[in-house]
């Protein structure tokens, strides 16, 4: 998912929306200056094909941290290795759009890509393992979950180099002012704080949506709920399910479709109440994403956000947010099975195409020793270890709360389904945004979802 992802369709918003993030938190521009080395000179010397060319070509999202870093690092590879690193940039759909087509050419014209945990099911086939390249020392590194989201049917397919999901961005301004706290307590009963569970959730959102000028129109909300027609919309709702209970997600072991049962339900009703009963997040929430919510909370416009844990050093940044240095993080609230999310990692992957695959094996260890440039390049990075050194800093203070909520015990990866785009858009997509719209219960959209889905799967 995108950053959407990420960080992967829901702060991911925005991502991450990590869209985001997420689940996006993607660029849809190409980079011209990514290209580091387009126009190099090649040499003579044979390469580990057997081809006349020293070169590897690299397919990532323009405008991208996976962008930003192959850019930063080219020169080095090639002083270490003596290849030149080509880099081609495509729109965020276009990296799958292009794989999709050289895998079934076989033409061998990309030897890395850096993708969406959401494709791994489409291009599972096409991809060479690297169970090699994963050593204890290596895996020992990596945060909860990321290295199983690489892996189809026993092979580790692709190589981390973030991860990002969800989790409660705030405004520290609202929350720790004393009349505030007062007027909070006098309501609810007990002190205001930034929620861990859904009812505290419901309880600050209703809370901090006012009209603050008197003009009658509410300007400030207290939080958004994402609806857009994309991936982020399904992201945020199975982060909900997973909260509720739901675990395997969306299909079950005979592949049959789960998403009209209790959780899924649970955590569609819950978004539904916030935005129809409680009137507490934007009524435009079918056109809202990660991007959307996001410049709403910026613009000092929203209280709270679930939104990925990247858009944190955003909000933070007095270029982009009003409200910068009055922001806080907290891990994802809970449901009645504990805290829960759907992450957003991207991965390195090597095409079965490329004539290069020796030299491609050791440009994925090349940057994956440089995990933390994508820290200092999105905010988010997928080792243990960059993690522990940039937490301690407060522009970095989203770490704790996004490592607390990637350990937790209901966060869970997508399932690993050939058929997951047409199921996401298909089916997902248009039964939340039906539920969201009033025009069926959350339990009829999801009946017709999950009929879509074993129609889709040939069940």
């Amino acid at each position: 998912m995108k950053l959407k992802g990420k960080l992967l369709s829901g702060v991911l918003v925005l991502c991450m929306s990590f869209s985001a993030i997420l689940v996006g938190c993607s660029s849809n521009e190409k980079n011209p200056e990514s290209s580091a080395s387009n126009k190099g000179q090649q040499t003579s010397e044979k390469g580990a094909s057997g081809s006349s060319d020293k070169s590897i070509t690299v397919l990532l999202e323009g405008g991208s941290p996976a962008n930003t870093v192959a850019s930063q690092t080219a020169e080095e590879f090639k002083q270490k290795t003596g290849y030149e690193v080509k880099i081609e940039t495509v729109p965020y759909i276009g990296v799958y759009d292009k794989l999709n087509v050289e895998m079934k050419a076989n033409s061998g014209a990309y030897d890395v890509a850096t993708i969406d945990i959401l494709w791994f099911p489409a291009l599972a086939k096409n991809l060479v393992a690297m169970d090699d390249l994963m050593t204890d020392e290596v895996k020992n590194d990596f945060v909860p979950n990321v290295v199983d989201g690489g892996k189809v049917n026993g092979k580790i397919l692709g190589m981390p180099v973030w991860t990002n999901s969800k989790i409660l961005l705030y405004r520290t301004d609202l929350f720790n002012d004393p009349k505030e706290q007062d007027a909070f307590k006098a309501k609810y009963g007990y002190d205001l704080k930034p929620p861990t569970n859904w009812q505290q959730y419901r309880d600050v959102a209703k809370f901090f949506t006012r009209d603050t000028n008197n003009d009658g129109t509410t300007d400030l909300y207290g939080t958004g709920v994402l609806g857009m027609n994309n991936g982020d919309s399904v992201a945020s709702w199975l982060d909900h399910a997973a909260q509720s209970g739901a675990k395997p997600l969306v299909v079950g072991k005979d592949n049959k479709a789960l998403v009209n049962s209790a959780p899924y339900v649970k955590a569609l009703e819950f978004e539904t109440k916030i935005l129809r009963e409680d009137k507490s997040a934007p009524e435009g929430a079918l056109n809202m994403a990660s991007s959307e919510i996001s410049e709403m909370f910026w613009n000092g416009k929203m209280a709270m956000m679930l939104e990925w844990a990247h858009f944190f050093v955003p909000s933070n940044d007095p270029a982009k947010s009003k409200v910068a240095g009055k922001v806080g993080a907290a891990p994802m609230i809970a449901g009645e099975s504990g805290v829960g999310v759907v992450p957003g990692p991207w991965y390195q992957v090597i095409p079965s195409t490329s004539k290069k695959q020796d030299i491609a094996k050791q440009y994925v260890k090349f940057i994956y020793e440089k995990n933390e440039l994508f820290m200092k390049a999105l905010g988010v990075a997928a080792r243990k270890s960059v993690f522990d050194k940039y937490g301690q800093k407060p522009e970095y203070a989203h770490l704790k709360a996004l490592e607390t909520t990637l350990a937790a015990s209901q966060t869970q990866n997508r399932p690993i389904l050939p058929h997951w785009n047409e199921i996401e858009n298909e089916a997902l997509v248009s039964a939340i945004q039906v539920a969201l719209s009033g025009k069926e219960t959350p339990q009829e959209a999801l009946n017709r979802a999950a009929a879509k889905i074993n129609e889709i799967q040939g069940k």
